[in-house]
């Protein structure tokens, strides 16, 4: 099938779409499952994001919460979702898409599966720098939320350097990673267990990751981070295919290697720094997001956009769980997480074993 500028192509396993200007100068290569399967996530993550605002003590009927959205709403229903329920379902899919697309760029630079912000240590950075803010200075809010950014700033910085010899290999960046955040961890723990019970127990709300206290300065700050960020790691992350071959196919090939590696680093940190700041250290979303989506795309590496919509849509369904599971309690979206990132990494240890006892019998 064919039209003028279109053209669409099988490539190997997978269909490309091939999107060209007039007089070719400028083409876009589309894998047409990625495409069909980014659509389908959003569309979910967009879906659950409305079935989330229609719900709640109130309920509303989802053509009101239509209405109120494009400004058509009477103004009771206008003050609940405007003002109590959607910067929550904001936080969720933005937040949701700056792990996804985070986790992706860390575990391609490290060619690690585990190489994601939770394991090495920039979420745990970030908690320490907001703990130190609201448990030494008492500050709050915005105050907090500049912490979190700077201690995960201070903590990328750090692990760079430690793991720095002669250049950064990626297992030594994931192994100070896991150091690094078994010490964070032991200090978070020492500056909860000194403070009085009422700071002990919100710095331990904020360390699970909870999506229902942060309001419009929250959504702004990781708004503005997703919307610099993200574009950038999308125009890079054309390279992390090549980068995991290694420095030297990939500069055969014509890759700017320490630019790209850089900026893309850069921009990783950015968006788990603006996510942890707004909602906490949520666990496992990062993690999980880049390689279930690269199971639905059928692709080695998803890309950072589909894993982004994986995030959205996998926080935004965990954040439904979480208000459902105990009705009269609104509990943390991190503590769904978790559970949900445990029982994922015990089915991918069981898929690993199953898999190399056949590979062994062959």
């Amino acid at each position: 099938m064919s039209g003028p500028g279109l053209k669409l192509r099988p490539s190997g396993r997978s269909t490309r779409l091939v999107i060209r200007s007039r007089g070719n100068r400028l083409s876009l290569r589309v894998h047409l499952r990625a495409l069909i399967a980014g659509t389908a996530l959003l569309l979910t993550a967009l879906g659950v994001a409305l079935v989330n605002l229609s719900s709640g003590d109130f309920p509303i009927p989802v053509s009101d919460v239509l209405r109120s959205l494009v400004g058509q709403g009477d103004p009771g229903t206008d003050f609940i979702v405007h003002e109590l329920r959607l910067p929550r379902v904001l936080i969720t899919l933005l937040v949701g898409t700056a792990l996804g697309a985070s986790g992706t760029i860390f575990q391609g630079l490290t060619r690690n599966p585990l190489g994601s912000p939770d394991f090495v240590g920039l979420t745990v950075g970030a908690a320490t720098g907001a703990l130190i803010v609201l448990l030494l200075f008492n500050g709050a809010g915005f105050q907090v939320a500049a912490g979190a950014i700077i201690g995960c700033l201070v903590t990328s910085v750090a692990i760079y350097l430690l793991a720095f010899r002669r250049g950064v290999q990626p297992f030594r960046l994931v192994l100070m990673g896991v150091g690094v955040s078994a010490l964070l961890d032991s200090f978070n723990s020492f500056l909860i267990y000194r403070s009085r019970l009422d700071e002990a127990i919100a710095a331990q709300v904020w360390l699970i990751g909870s999506v229902n206290g942060p309001g419009w300065t929250e959504v702004a700050l990781v708004a503005v981070a997703v919307a610099v960020l993200l574009p950038v790691a999308l125009h890079h992350g054309r390279y992390l295919d090549m980068l995991a071959l290694g420095d030297e196919p990939a500069m055969l090939h014509g890759v700017p290697v320490e630019r790209s590696r850089v900026v893309l680093a850069l921009s990783g940190v950015g968006l788990a720094a603006g996510a942890t700041a707004a909602a906490g250290p949520i666990a496992f979303v990062a993690l999980a997001a880049p390689p279930l989506a690269a199971r639905l795309t059928r692709s080695p590496n998803a890309g950072i956009l589909p894993a982004a919509l994986m995030g959205a849509a996998l926080l935004t369904a965990s954040d439904w769980v979480a208000q459902r599971i105990l009705p009269e309690n609104d509990v943390p979206v991190g503590l769904v997480t978790a559970a949900l990132g445990g029982i994922y990494l015990t089915w991918l240890l069981f898929h690993e074993r199953r898999n190399r006892g056949q590979g062994a019998q062959r």
